[in-house]
């Protein structure tokens, strides 16, 4: 009889399995057009919005972008402003879910919910009270002030997660720092956050990339074009009456996109099996 049922049960398995093979793929062709696009008008002399093989391969749209007013100014300020955004985040995220984390309080729940509508409010309805305190406190024009507002409005999500991979972590570890005398902030630093930093690396590649691609809030608040990140400056490569340099901002995005590999790549290498807390605790 067991037989039987698998036999019979086994084409429509297949038939599910041919499915979701078929609406994978073409997903996954949805999303490899437009890189490709990307990769190809890059070297291509003559690059139009549709996609094509060039048919002379050239360098021209990377030597023409390559320049210290188009790209690498850019580039070094969304380096600035994401590093700044994502450092301020983290450290201040660490500090707020460690008590949410580690004791018990009469409204944290109330107080987490506060914290997760805090994540659903829309960006562009909190510039209005935004643009007018930064006005009274002389803060337009500033990148630091463009990070301070980033990593705020970042914070509600990255206290959610560190929270969770914070509770991922025994507290009899630092229950047996305590006896040994540790405090909590210096039982958070030994032995909480070197057990977290997978978690970590996590929560920081996320505000990262948030505030590299971020383009409203600095096009908003900063208006030297010397200041401008490079998800702002990229408006150069659009011109007047609907012309688009497509080589040009095919090869701008190249080379935007690299830091953002090469991040994925360190994070990834340098928080990898941090969470192998096998044998820790001891019975």
């Amino acid at each position: 009889m067991a037989t039987i049922a698998t036999s019979v049960s086994a084409p429509r398995k297949r038939a599910q399995t041919v499915l979701s093979s078929i609406i994978l793929a073409a997903i996954g062709v949805l999303f490899l057009v437009p890189l490709l696009w990307i990769v190809f008008a890059s070297f291509d002399g003559d690059a139009k919005v549709t996609m094509k093989v060039p048919e002379t391969w050239t360098l021209e749209n990377y030597t023409q972008v390559m320049t210290w007013e188009l790209t690498f100014q850019p580039l070094l300020n969304s380096i600035l402003v994401s590093l700044g955004t994502a450092v301020i985040t983290v450290v201040v995220g660490v500090l707020a879910a460690y008590p949410l984390s580690r004791y018990a309080m009469r409204f944290q729940k109330t107080f987490m919910y506060a914290i997760l509508f805090g994540t659903g409010l829309p960006i562009t309805a909190m510039m209005v009270p935004v643009y007018a305190l930064f006005v009274s406190f002389g803060l337009l024009d500033s990148v630091w002030g463009v990070i301070v507002f980033m990593a705020a409005t970042s914070l509600p999500m990255a206290i959610w997660m560190l929270k969770n991979f914070m509770d991922s972590v025994p507290i009899s570890l630092e229950e047996a720092a305590w006896v040994d005398g540790a405090g909590s902030m210096q039982a958070l630093a030994r032995i909480v956050i070197p057990l977290m930093r997978s978690g970590i690396g996590v929560v920081f590649i996320f505000v990262f990339t948030t505030a590299w691609g971020n383009f409203f809030v600095p096009f908003v608040l900063l208006f030297t074009s010397s200041k401008f990140p490079a998800a702002v400056s990229i408006f150069n490569f659009f011109g007047q009456y609907g012309s688009i340099a497509y080589g040009q901002l095919a090869a701008y995005s190249v080379l935007y996109a690299a830091p953002m590999v090469v991040l994925y790549v360190l994070v990834q290498r340098f928080s990898g099996g941090s969470f192998a807390l096998a044998g820790s605790v001891k019975g």
